[in-house]
Protein backbone atom coordinates (compact mmCIF):
# COMPACT_ATOMS: atom_id res chain seq x y z
CA UNK A 1 0.00 0.00 0.00
CA UNK A 2 1.17 3.48 -0.72
CA UNK A 3 2.66 5.36 2.16
CA UNK A 4 0.47 8.00 3.74
CA UNK A 5 1.40 11.51 2.81
CA UNK A 6 2.52 10.57 -0.71
CA UNK A 7 -0.43 12.39 -2.28
CA UNK A 8 1.41 15.70 -2.32
CA UNK A 9 4.23 14.19 -4.36
CA UNK A 10 3.99 13.01 -7.93
CA UNK A 11 3.94 9.23 -7.97
CA UNK A 12 6.93 7.68 -9.77
CA UNK A 13 5.98 5.71 -12.89
CA UNK A 14 7.71 3.81 -15.67
CA UNK A 15 7.89 7.08 -17.62
CA UNK A 16 11.15 7.43 -15.65
CA UNK A 17 14.08 5.26 -16.76
CA UNK A 18 15.19 4.63 -13.18
CA UNK A 19 11.79 3.15 -12.34
CA UNK A 20 11.91 0.85 -15.37
CA UNK A 21 15.38 -0.26 -14.30
CA UNK A 22 14.14 -1.19 -10.82
CA UNK A 23 11.12 -3.06 -12.19
CA UNK A 24 13.31 -4.99 -14.64
CA UNK A 25 15.85 -5.73 -11.94
CA UNK A 26 13.11 -7.15 -9.70
CA UNK A 27 11.71 -9.08 -12.66
CA UNK A 28 15.06 -10.62 -13.55
CA UNK A 29 15.53 -11.76 -9.97
CA UNK A 30 12.01 -13.19 -9.78
CA UNK A 31 12.64 -15.15 -12.98
CA UNK A 32 15.91 -16.60 -11.70
CA UNK A 33 14.41 -17.62 -8.37
CA UNK A 34 11.31 -19.10 -10.03
CA UNK A 35 13.47 -21.24 -12.31
CA UNK A 36 15.61 -22.47 -9.43
CA UNK A 37 12.56 -23.45 -7.40
CA UNK A 38 11.02 -25.24 -10.39
CA UNK A 39 14.31 -27.07 -11.00
CA UNK A 40 14.13 -28.43 -7.44
CA UNK A 41 10.64 -29.86 -7.96
CA UNK A 42 10.73 -33.66 -7.80
CA UNK A 43 9.10 -36.57 -6.04
CA UNK A 44 9.68 -36.66 -2.29
CA UNK A 45 10.59 -32.97 -1.88
CA UNK A 46 8.85 -31.14 0.96
CA UNK A 47 6.70 -28.17 -0.05
CA UNK A 48 7.98 -26.15 2.90
CA UNK A 49 11.56 -26.67 1.69
CA UNK A 50 10.65 -25.21 -1.72
CA UNK A 51 8.99 -22.22 -0.05
CA UNK A 52 11.99 -21.67 2.22
CA UNK A 53 14.30 -21.97 -0.77
CA UNK A 54 12.39 -19.39 -2.79
CA UNK A 55 12.34 -16.85 0.02
CA UNK A 56 16.01 -17.39 0.81
CA UNK A 57 17.01 -16.92 -2.82
CA UNK A 58 14.98 -13.71 -3.11
CA UNK A 59 16.77 -12.26 -0.10
CA UNK A 60 20.14 -13.37 -1.48
CA UNK A 61 19.41 -11.82 -4.87
CA UNK A 62 18.16 -8.49 -3.53
CA UNK A 63 21.08 -8.21 -1.09
CA UNK A 64 23.42 -7.90 -4.09
CA UNK A 65 21.90 -4.69 -5.48
CA UNK A 66 21.83 -1.08 -4.26
CA UNK A 67 24.19 -1.91 -1.42
CA UNK A 68 25.09 1.72 -0.74
CA UNK A 69 21.64 3.26 -1.12
CA UNK A 70 19.21 3.13 1.78
CA UNK A 71 16.23 1.74 -0.06
CA UNK A 72 14.00 -1.19 0.81
CA UNK A 73 14.14 -4.38 -1.25
CA UNK A 74 13.33 -8.03 -0.81
CA UNK A 75 10.28 -10.27 -0.79
CA UNK A 76 7.19 -8.71 -2.35
CA UNK A 77 5.22 -11.93 -1.98
CA UNK A 78 6.43 -15.02 -0.08
CA UNK A 79 6.95 -18.19 -2.08
CA UNK A 80 3.81 -20.32 -2.26
CA UNK A 81 3.58 -23.84 -3.68
CA UNK A 82 -0.04 -24.93 -4.14
CA UNK A 83 -0.85 -28.50 -5.20
CA UNK A 84 -3.56 -29.96 -7.42
CA UNK A 85 -6.99 -28.58 -6.34
CA UNK A 86 -5.44 -25.93 -4.06
CA UNK A 87 -6.01 -22.57 -5.76
CA UNK A 88 -3.39 -20.40 -4.08
CA UNK A 89 -1.43 -19.16 -1.04
CA UNK A 90 -0.20 -22.50 0.35
CA UNK A 91 3.06 -21.68 2.14
CA UNK A 92 3.32 -24.01 5.16
CA UNK A 93 5.23 -23.40 8.35
CA UNK A 94 8.17 -25.50 9.52
CA UNK A 95 6.00 -26.67 12.41
CA UNK A 96 3.19 -27.88 10.14
CA UNK A 97 2.90 -31.56 9.13
CA UNK A 98 5.14 -32.05 6.07
CA UNK A 99 3.56 -32.17 2.62
CA UNK A 100 5.66 -34.12 0.13
CA UNK A 101 5.49 -33.97 -3.66
CA UNK A 102 4.46 -37.06 -5.61
CA UNK A 103 4.91 -37.84 -9.28
CA UNK A 104 1.95 -36.47 -11.22
CA UNK A 105 1.19 -33.66 -8.76
CA UNK A 106 0.19 -30.41 -10.43
CA UNK A 107 2.04 -27.62 -8.64
CA UNK A 108 1.79 -23.85 -8.83
CA UNK A 109 4.76 -21.77 -7.70
CA UNK A 110 4.09 -18.10 -6.96
CA UNK A 111 6.49 -15.45 -5.62
CA UNK A 112 7.29 -11.75 -5.76
CA UNK A 113 10.35 -9.49 -5.57
CA UNK A 114 10.58 -5.75 -5.06
CA UNK A 115 13.34 -3.19 -5.46
CA UNK A 116 12.60 0.14 -3.80
CA UNK A 117 8.91 -0.81 -3.66
CA UNK A 118 8.64 -1.61 -7.38
CA UNK A 119 7.08 -5.07 -7.52
CA UNK A 120 7.59 -7.96 -9.93
CA UNK A 121 5.48 -11.07 -9.37
CA UNK A 122 5.67 -14.42 -11.12
CA UNK A 123 3.62 -17.62 -11.06
CA UNK A 124 4.04 -20.86 -12.99
CA UNK A 125 2.49 -24.33 -13.21
CA UNK A 126 4.34 -27.62 -13.59
CA UNK A 127 3.70 -31.34 -13.20
CA UNK A 128 6.06 -33.37 -11.01
CA UNK A 129 7.89 -35.86 -13.24
CA UNK A 130 6.57 -34.53 -16.56
CA UNK A 131 8.83 -34.29 -19.63
CA UNK A 132 8.74 -34.57 -23.41
CA UNK A 133 8.99 -38.33 -22.95
CA UNK A 134 6.38 -38.39 -20.18
CA UNK A 135 3.76 -35.98 -21.46
CA UNK A 136 1.00 -34.41 -19.41
CA UNK A 137 -2.39 -35.58 -20.71
CA UNK A 138 -6.04 -35.59 -19.66
CA UNK A 139 -7.57 -32.88 -17.52
CA UNK A 140 -4.21 -31.70 -16.20
CA UNK A 141 -3.09 -30.96 -19.75
CA UNK A 142 -6.40 -29.24 -20.54
CA UNK A 143 -6.21 -26.85 -17.61
CA UNK A 144 -2.51 -26.06 -18.07
CA UNK A 145 -2.99 -25.34 -21.77
CA UNK A 146 -6.05 -23.20 -21.07
CA UNK A 147 -4.30 -21.13 -18.41
CA UNK A 148 -1.14 -20.73 -20.48
CA UNK A 149 -2.94 -19.59 -23.63
CA UNK A 150 -5.16 -17.29 -21.56
CA UNK A 151 -2.01 -15.68 -20.15
CA UNK A 152 -0.65 -15.21 -23.67
CA UNK A 153 -3.95 -13.63 -24.76
CA UNK A 154 -3.83 -11.30 -21.75
CA UNK A 155 -0.26 -10.33 -22.61
CA UNK A 156 -1.41 -9.20 -26.03
CA UNK A 157 -4.57 -7.44 -24.82
CA UNK A 158 -3.18 -5.50 -21.86
CA UNK A 159 -1.98 -2.58 -23.97
CA UNK A 160 -2.73 1.16 -23.92
CA UNK A 161 -6.30 1.62 -25.12
CA UNK A 162 -7.26 -1.98 -24.31
CA UNK A 163 -10.23 -2.60 -22.01
CA UNK A 164 -10.27 -4.69 -18.84
CA UNK A 165 -13.64 -6.38 -19.45
CA UNK A 166 -12.56 -7.40 -22.96
CA UNK A 167 -9.65 -9.26 -21.33
CA UNK A 168 -12.06 -10.89 -18.86
CA UNK A 169 -14.28 -12.12 -21.70
CA UNK A 170 -11.38 -13.37 -23.80
CA UNK A 171 -9.93 -15.39 -20.92
CA UNK A 172 -13.37 -16.92 -20.37
CA UNK A 173 -13.51 -18.03 -24.02
CA UNK A 174 -10.09 -19.66 -23.86
CA UNK A 175 -10.95 -21.58 -20.70
CA UNK A 176 -14.28 -22.80 -22.08
CA UNK A 177 -12.54 -24.06 -25.23
CA UNK A 178 -10.63 -26.47 -22.99
CA UNK A 179 -13.76 -27.39 -20.98
CA UNK A 180 -12.44 -25.43 -18.00
CA UNK A 181 -13.40 -22.30 -16.06
CA UNK A 182 -11.37 -19.37 -14.73
CA UNK A 183 -11.53 -19.21 -10.93
CA UNK A 184 -14.31 -16.82 -9.99
CA UNK A 185 -13.31 -13.42 -8.66
CA UNK A 186 -9.54 -13.67 -9.12
CA UNK A 187 -8.17 -10.17 -9.69
CA UNK A 188 -5.21 -8.85 -11.64
CA UNK A 189 -4.07 -5.45 -10.32
CA UNK A 190 -2.37 -2.35 -11.53
CA UNK A 191 0.90 -2.00 -9.62
CA UNK A 192 2.16 1.13 -7.95
CA UNK A 193 5.17 1.77 -5.75
CA UNK A 194 4.74 -0.17 -2.50
CA UNK A 195 1.25 -1.22 -3.53
CA UNK A 196 -0.70 -4.09 -5.08
CA UNK A 197 -3.90 -2.14 -4.57
CA UNK A 198 -5.56 -0.14 -7.35
CA UNK A 199 -9.00 0.67 -8.65
CA UNK A 200 -7.83 -0.73 -11.97
CA UNK A 201 -8.33 -4.50 -11.98
CA UNK A 202 -9.12 -7.36 -14.34
CA UNK A 203 -11.56 -9.88 -12.87
CA UNK A 204 -11.84 -13.53 -13.85
CA UNK A 205 -15.16 -15.34 -14.31
CA UNK A 206 -17.24 -12.74 -12.43
CA UNK A 207 -20.57 -13.62 -10.86
CA UNK A 208 -23.54 -11.49 -11.93
CA UNK A 209 -23.07 -9.26 -8.91
CA UNK A 210 -19.30 -8.99 -9.42
CA UNK A 211 -19.84 -8.04 -13.07
CA UNK A 212 -22.26 -5.28 -12.04
CA UNK A 213 -19.80 -3.95 -9.48
CA UNK A 214 -16.69 -4.23 -11.65
CA UNK A 215 -15.67 -0.89 -13.16
CA UNK A 216 -14.74 -0.74 -16.84
CA UNK A 217 -11.67 1.21 -17.87
CA UNK A 218 -8.90 1.40 -20.44
CA UNK A 219 -5.26 0.56 -19.84
CA UNK A 220 -2.94 3.53 -20.16
CA UNK A 221 0.62 4.17 -21.20
CA UNK A 222 3.23 3.92 -18.40
CA UNK A 223 1.09 1.66 -16.18
CA UNK A 224 2.33 -1.61 -14.67
CA UNK A 225 0.16 -4.67 -14.05
CA UNK A 226 0.36 -7.98 -12.20
CA UNK A 227 -1.63 -10.36 -14.41
CA UNK A 228 -2.90 -13.44 -12.55
CA UNK A 229 -4.51 -16.19 -14.63
CA UNK A 230 -5.94 -19.07 -12.58
CA UNK A 231 -8.05 -21.73 -14.31
CA UNK A 232 -9.92 -24.78 -12.94
CA UNK A 233 -11.09 -28.05 -14.43
CA UNK A 234 -14.16 -27.61 -12.20
CA UNK A 235 -16.72 -24.87 -11.74
CA UNK A 236 -14.13 -22.30 -10.75
CA UNK A 237 -15.59 -21.83 -7.27
CA UNK A 238 -12.99 -21.49 -4.51
CA UNK A 239 -13.47 -21.97 -0.79
CA UNK A 240 -11.49 -22.16 2.45
CA UNK A 241 -10.94 -25.48 4.17
CA UNK A 242 -9.11 -26.04 7.44
CA UNK A 243 -5.61 -25.22 6.17
CA UNK A 244 -3.83 -22.65 8.30
CA UNK A 245 -3.38 -19.19 6.79
CA UNK A 246 0.30 -18.23 6.93
CA UNK A 247 0.58 -15.26 4.54
CA UNK A 248 -0.50 -11.81 5.71
CA UNK A 249 -0.04 -8.14 4.94
CA UNK A 250 -0.02 -5.23 7.37
CA UNK A 251 -2.90 -2.77 6.95
CA UNK A 252 -3.12 0.90 7.88
CA UNK A 253 -5.59 0.24 10.69
CA UNK A 254 -4.71 1.43 14.20
CA UNK A 255 -5.43 -0.42 17.46
CA UNK A 256 -3.82 -0.64 20.89
CA UNK A 257 -2.95 -4.33 21.26
CA UNK A 258 -3.46 -5.91 24.67
CA UNK A 259 -1.32 -9.06 24.54
CA UNK A 260 2.47 -8.90 24.85
CA UNK A 261 2.91 -11.53 22.11
CA UNK A 262 0.69 -9.50 19.78
CA UNK A 263 2.63 -6.29 20.40
CA UNK A 264 5.95 -8.04 19.81
CA UNK A 265 4.63 -9.62 16.60
CA UNK A 266 3.24 -6.34 15.28
CA UNK A 267 6.47 -4.49 16.09
CA UNK A 268 8.46 -7.10 14.18
CA UNK A 269 6.31 -7.05 11.03
CA UNK A 270 6.15 -3.26 11.08
CA UNK A 271 9.92 -2.95 10.96
CA UNK A 272 10.76 -6.08 8.96
CA UNK A 273 8.09 -6.31 6.27
CA UNK A 274 6.46 -2.85 6.25
CA UNK A 275 3.76 -2.88 3.51
CA UNK A 276 4.67 -6.11 1.69
CA UNK A 277 2.95 -9.48 2.26
CA UNK A 278 4.93 -11.85 4.47
CA UNK A 279 4.89 -15.41 5.76
CA UNK A 280 4.73 -16.22 9.47
CA UNK A 281 7.61 -18.56 8.67
CA UNK A 282 9.84 -15.49 8.22
CA UNK A 283 9.25 -14.23 11.76
CA UNK A 284 11.93 -14.60 14.41
CA UNK A 285 9.87 -17.08 16.47
CA UNK A 286 7.29 -18.99 14.45
CA UNK A 287 5.30 -20.21 17.47
CA UNK A 288 5.06 -16.71 18.98
CA UNK A 289 4.07 -15.32 15.59
CA UNK A 290 1.21 -17.83 15.42
CA UNK A 291 -0.04 -16.50 18.75
CA UNK A 292 0.56 -12.83 18.04
CA UNK A 293 -1.18 -12.76 14.68
CA UNK A 294 -4.56 -13.73 16.17
CA UNK A 295 -5.24 -10.45 17.97
CA UNK A 296 -3.82 -8.46 15.06
CA UNK A 297 -6.17 -10.27 12.69
CA UNK A 298 -9.18 -9.82 14.96
CA UNK A 299 -8.63 -6.05 14.92
CA UNK A 300 -7.76 -5.89 11.20
CA UNK A 301 -4.17 -4.80 11.72
CA UNK A 302 -3.23 -7.50 9.21
CA UNK A 303 -5.01 -8.81 6.13
CA UNK A 304 -4.95 -12.59 5.49
CA UNK A 305 -4.18 -14.31 2.18
CA UNK A 306 -6.30 -17.37 2.85
CA UNK A 307 -5.49 -20.76 1.35
CA UNK A 308 -8.28 -21.51 -1.14
CA UNK A 309 -9.41 -24.77 -2.73
CA UNK A 310 -11.58 -26.09 -5.53
CA UNK A 311 -13.48 -29.38 -5.13
CA UNK A 312 -11.27 -32.37 -4.40
CA UNK A 313 -10.39 -34.17 -7.62
CA UNK A 314 -10.26 -31.01 -9.73
CA UNK A 315 -7.05 -29.35 -10.93
CA UNK A 316 -5.98 -25.70 -10.88
CA UNK A 317 -3.36 -24.10 -13.13
CA UNK A 318 -1.85 -20.64 -12.73
CA UNK A 319 0.33 -18.37 -14.85
CA UNK A 320 1.18 -15.00 -13.34
CA UNK A 321 3.36 -12.27 -14.77
CA UNK A 322 4.23 -8.58 -14.55
CA UNK A 323 3.93 -6.31 -17.57
CA UNK A 324 4.97 -2.69 -18.13
CA UNK A 325 3.02 -0.65 -20.70
CA UNK A 326 5.87 1.05 -22.55
CA UNK A 327 5.70 3.42 -25.57
CA UNK A 328 7.02 0.72 -27.94
CA UNK A 329 4.76 -2.05 -26.64
CA UNK A 330 4.06 -4.09 -23.50
CA UNK A 331 7.22 -5.26 -21.74
CA UNK A 332 6.67 -8.53 -19.88
CA UNK A 333 9.34 -8.72 -17.21
CA UNK A 334 8.48 -12.10 -15.62
CA UNK A 335 7.81 -15.53 -17.10
CA UNK A 336 8.50 -19.19 -16.43
CA UNK A 337 10.01 -21.98 -18.58
CA UNK A 338 6.92 -23.36 -20.35
CA UNK A 339 7.52 -26.56 -22.36
CA UNK A 340 4.73 -26.94 -24.92
CA UNK A 341 6.04 -30.33 -26.06
CA UNK A 342 5.33 -31.81 -22.62
CA UNK A 343 1.62 -30.86 -22.78
CA UNK A 344 -0.90 -32.85 -24.85
CA UNK A 345 -4.51 -31.69 -24.56
CA UNK A 346 -7.41 -33.29 -26.40
CA UNK A 347 -8.88 -29.83 -27.04
CA UNK A 348 -7.78 -26.77 -28.98
CA UNK A 349 -8.69 -23.12 -29.33
CA UNK A 350 -10.89 -22.61 -32.41
CA UNK A 351 -12.04 -19.00 -31.99
CA UNK A 352 -10.69 -17.25 -35.14
CA UNK A 353 -10.15 -13.85 -33.49
CA UNK A 354 -8.26 -15.30 -30.53
CA UNK A 355 -6.19 -17.57 -32.80
CA UNK A 356 -5.28 -14.57 -34.93
CA UNK A 357 -4.29 -12.63 -31.83
CA UNK A 358 -2.09 -15.49 -30.58
CA UNK A 359 -0.40 -15.61 -33.98
CA UNK A 360 0.87 -12.07 -33.51
CA UNK A 361 4.21 -11.41 -31.86
CA UNK A 362 4.12 -10.62 -28.16
CA UNK A 363 7.57 -9.05 -28.21
CA UNK A 364 7.99 -5.29 -28.14
CA UNK A 365 8.69 -3.24 -31.24
CA UNK A 366 12.38 -2.50 -31.28
CA UNK A 367 14.03 0.69 -32.38
CA UNK A 368 15.57 0.91 -35.86
CA UNK A 369 19.07 0.34 -34.58
CA UNK A 370 18.06 -3.22 -33.69
CA UNK A 371 17.64 -4.02 -37.41
CA UNK A 372 21.40 -4.10 -37.84
CA UNK A 373 21.45 -7.63 -36.45
CA UNK A 374 20.83 -10.64 -38.66
CA UNK A 375 17.87 -11.90 -36.66
CA UNK A 376 16.70 -9.52 -33.97
CA UNK A 377 14.04 -10.24 -31.40
CA UNK A 378 10.49 -9.54 -32.40
CA UNK A 379 10.88 -11.19 -35.81
CA UNK A 380 8.41 -13.70 -37.21
CA UNK A 381 5.40 -14.37 -34.97
CA UNK A 382 5.48 -17.70 -33.20
CA UNK A 383 2.75 -20.29 -33.53
CA UNK A 384 -0.19 -19.87 -31.20
CA UNK A 385 0.84 -22.69 -28.87
CA UNK A 386 4.57 -22.05 -28.84
CA UNK A 387 6.47 -20.67 -25.89
CA UNK A 388 6.79 -16.90 -26.32
CA UNK A 389 10.08 -15.12 -25.81
CA UNK A 390 9.89 -12.13 -23.48
CA UNK A 391 12.26 -9.23 -23.12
Amino acid sequence: MAEKGDSSEEEPTIAEDVVVTKYKMAGDMANRVLREVLAAVMEGVKVVDLCEMGDRLILEETSKVYKKEKLKKGIAFPTCVSLNHCVCHFSPLLSDPPVLLSNGDLIKVELGVHVDGFIAVAGHTAIVGASKDNKVTGRKADVIQAAYLASEIAHRMVVPGGENMAVTDAIQKVAVAYHCNPVEGILSHQLRKNSYESDKTIILNPSEQQRREQKSYEFELHEAYAIDIIVSTGEGKSRQLDTRTTVYRKTEAVYSLKMKASRAFYSEINSKFTVMPFSLRACEDESKARMGVVECLNHRLVEPFNVLYEKDGEFIAQFKFTVLLMPNGPLRITSGPFDQEAISSAYSLEDPELKALLATSATRKHKKKKKKGKSGEGGEPKEATATTEHD
